[in-house]
């Protein structure tokens, strides 16, 4: 028999909860108001129910409900006082604003940022831009595409994110219907001089590229089918950037002749050898050899990876609402969930696979075991039933 003690007093869920100041979670109640009709299922009571939907992917309020009530005695150390009916759940995603969940989670990002960055990571200024569409039930928001064989449209949300490459996190989250254009997503990004923005092809505003460009934000993207450009001249290659995949390396102006705005920029052709495709980057850098600006562009599949971590590991297949307002809740605590899995392994020496992780706590969610221990050595780890002394919690160590 396996003799380990590497126990604890408090659930998984309590120790990822523990993670979440209750004092962030006061402020953001106190500016967005969001207690101010309730008096027994608060904010904090409906951030723990949607995050223990998120982490046992939870598909409808009963499986939710009937859940929390089987392990309520294991709830008590979050200081859950009261569990709601169905109907009081389901009028809280609809009625409590979604911004509260917002402050909440950029409140988290802010007290852990310091802890996030990547040593290791190659482009440390680098921005990531993309958006995710999220298929819904009923058409709530118009989702693009042709309508279904029985004449009805789904709905779809996009999630517009803003990701630093070396968080791997989005601190800059936006909603829109699905059929809504990416462009006006870019007059929420401001970036310091010096930064690089990478985006796809979707994310086309020459206004947008001109202001980066005097205010000396690099940027990056595959130039549109429907731009016009004119070729300035063509800059030499050397051997060894042919040998890489290189085609051609202009300096190009995009726009009409005619037109007020116009962008001077470089035009980048690479031929992907890998998948057999050539691709037209542009770039407001002059300076990078066009390698790098492949290279550069490349890690946007980053943000790929991020969406679908998060769609995979997260129920956002059901949503436990069928209005808007439920719907971004429910984003937002699965990207709060998801925040506070990537915490909980930040100081770990051994590297787990996300869907992993996730899986693991899902299905020991309630269980009483230490999980910085386990993590960090499963095969000596054993779950066991609590001592009433023993009440550790994970620790995030902000020295390091």
């Amino acid at each position: 028999m396996n003799k380990s003690t590497f126990f604890t007093g408090q659930p998984i869920f309590s120790q990822l909860v523990s993670l979440i100041s209750k004092s962030a979670v006061r402020k953001a109640v106190v500016e967005h108001k969001s207690d101010r009709y309730y008096k027994r299922f608060d904010t904090f009571h409906h951030l723990i129910t949607m995050l223990y939907a998120s982490y046992q992917h939870c598909t409808s309020l009963r499986e939710v409900v009937t859940g929390m009530q089987a392990c309520e005695g294991r709830l008590q150390p979050l200081g859950i006082r009261y569990l709601p009916a169905r109907s009081t759940l389901s009028e809280a995603n609809e009625s409590r604003s979604y911004q509260v969940f917002e402050k909440i989670y950029q409140s988290i990002l802010t007290t852990y940022r310091s802890l996030l960055p990547d040593s290791q990571s190659r482009f440390p200024n680098l921005v990531l831009v993309d958006s995710t569409t999220i298929s819904l039930f009923k058409e709530i928001m118009k989702n693009a595409g042709n309508k279904g064989a029985d004449g009805k449209r789904k709905g779809g949300i996009k999630v517009h994110m803003a990701v630093r490459s070396n968080e791997n996190v989005p601190y800059l989250i936006r909603f829109t219907a699905g059929a809504n254009a990416d462009v006006p997503f870019l007059k929420h990004i401001n970036l310091p001089a010096g930064s690089v923005v990478v985006m796809d092809r979707g994310y086309s505003s020459f206004s947008k590229y001109n202001e980066w460009t005097v205010n000396k934000v690099n940027w990056v993207t595959r130039i549109s089918p429907h731009n016009i450009y004119t070729i300035d001249h063509d800059r030499p290659l050397a051997p060894i950037h042919q040998a890489e995949g290189v085609v051609s390396d202009q300096d190009i102006m995009l726009g009409f002749a005619k037109k007020k705005e116009r962008v001077r920029c470089r035009l980048v052709r690479f031929f992907d050898a890998e998948r057999k495709r050539t691709f037209l980057f542009i770039t407001n850098n002059f300076d990078w050899s066009p390698v790098q600006v492949a290279s550069i562009y490349k890690q946007r599949w980053q943000i790929e990876l991020l969406f679908k971590r998060i769609k995979q590991n997260m129920p956002l297949q059901y949503f436990l609402g069928d209005n808007e307002n439920a719907i971004k809740i429910q984003i937002y605590c699965s990207l709060i969930a998801d925040i506070l899995l990537k915490l909980a392994t930040l100081r770990l020496k051994r590297k787990w696979a996300f869907s992993n992780l996730a899986a693991f706590v899902r299905l020991h969610l309630m269980n009483y075991t230490n999980l910085t221990k386990f993590l960090e050595n499963p095969d000596k780890c054993r779950i066991c039933n609590p001592t009433p002394h023993d009440n550790t919690q994970l620790k995030l160590n902000f020295s390091g």
